[in-house]
């Protein structure tokens, strides 16, 4: 039945104040809850409570207990039954709070608002008080799933794994220092994309990037076929040594800023729109005359920026080995730096965190938020898996 059924446009005239209106939906909800808790008791006792059968356990008249809603804060009855085993999902035990307004405190705390600004938004917004401590308890609860996330199985084969570092301050004893978010995100055969995990470490480094996929691995991922990175030293030779067969692109983007961090703001410009003759080169010939004659122009000013180019130049020229669908998702980390962007907003207002456990509380979430719409195949799917497969038909194995 739908809800102009119940209650025809008549009705709601009555209504002259939006105060009105608040008040009738908040009585509506209290008497919901009260009988979704006659319902949950009806279906624990396993009898209506009209029916005169005798059971071991019985109803036992009610308590009343106050709760916080949407609506604000109202007193209930709450049915009781003789051994007390009755426990309501909707609002359990021990809890004041109907389910979905943990869920917006959560939902705020994800979206970087500390734990005081919550306790304020809350009281303007619902018109009672829910103290800290109890926001602290509501948003500690997500560690045991962070640890059941962090430790879930892996899909055997990814086509592409994305790997970036994300640095925040931390309080470690009396300093407070930098440490590094290590953050994957795998390519998956149906063509979604998912976050393999999160790890936390000190200054960015290769022998650390080689405990995440030595735990990647663990967790049951056999192959990755292609891994976009940073240029960071040792990086390429760290993903060898665990699997060994994935080919490794470095970022052309990272590349691009790197090589532009000590040009002069005249040059900048120019110098970029030259350089982009090498990354949009149709083949690695083309790129490497590109960058002789980007060198020619360029190398006598900034000669540190072609050498670096020069440096990398097997693990940035990865992506032209593969059709040209591919490559536009491989040659740059920009997926998984967009996913950064969106932790940075959602934790900007944290200038630094008082534990380990804060920081990866604050990121999972951020993260959990920031990937609600991953629900589609990346672009053009249909043409990737296809191209995929005449690359790496065993490899694949879909």
């Amino acid at each position: 039945m739908e809800t102009k059924d119940l209650f025809p446009d008549e009705f709601f005239k009555q209504f002259k104040t939006g105060d009105e209106l608040q008040n009738f939906l908040k009585d509506l909800q209290k008497r919901g809850i009260e009988k979704m808790l006659e319902g949950e008791l009806d279906a624990h006792l396993d009898y209506d409570k009209h029916n005169l059968r005798k059971e071991e356990n019985t109803r036992n008249g009610y308590s009343t207990k106050k709760i916080k809603t949407n609506y604000g804060e109202e007193e209930i009855k709450v049915p009781r039954d003789r051994d007390a085993s009755f426990n309501p999902i909707i609002i359990p035990k021990r809890k004041s709070m109907v389910e979905g307004l943990e869920n917006v405190i959560v939902s705020l705390y994800a979206k970087g608002m500390s734990v005081s600004d919550i306790e304020e938004q809350i009281r303007e917004v619902y018109n009672f008080d829910v103290s800290q401590s109890t926001i602290s308890r509501i948003t500690d609860a997500i560690t045991s799933d962070i640890v059941a996330w962090q430790n879930r199985p892996l899909e055997p084969v990814y086509l592409i794994v994305w790997m970036d570092g994300i640095v925040f301050k931390v309080r470690e004893g009396s300093k407070v220092i930098n440490k590094t978010i290590y953050l994957a995100v795998g390519l998956k055969r149906d063509g979604h994309k998912e976050v393999l995990g999160l790890w936390l470490g000190k200054n960015e480094s290769s022998s650390f990037w080689m405990s995440v996929l030595t735990d990647i691995k663990a967790r049951g991922t056999e192959d990755i076929l292609i891994t976009a990175t940073d240029n960071l030293n040792g990086f390429t030779d760290t993903i060898r040594t665990v699997f060994p067969e994935s080919k490794t692109q470095i970022c052309v983007v990272h590349q691009i800023r790197n090589a532009c961090k000590y040009v002069v703001w005249k040059d900048k410009k120019q110098f970029t729109t030259d350089m982009k003759e090498i990354y949009n080169a149709p083949t690695k010939q083309a790129a490497e005359a590109a960058l002789n004659d980007f060198a020619a122009k360029w190398e006598h000013k900034y000669s540190y920026a072609i050498q670096s180019w020069r440096n990398n130049w097997e693990d940035l020229t990865v992506f032209f080995e593969f059709p040209v669908d591919i490559r536009k998702i491989i040659y740059t980390t920009n997926l998984i730096e967009n996913l950064n962007g969106k932790i940075r907003k959602y934790t900007e207002n944290k200038l630094s965190f008082p534990t380990d456990e804060a920081v990866m509380k604050s990121v999972y979430l951020a993260v959990r938020e920031a990937t609600k719409k991953w629900s589609m195949p990346v672009r053009n799917w249909g043409v990737i898996i296809d191209q995929f497969l005449i690359l790496y038909q065993e490899r694949v194995r879909l």
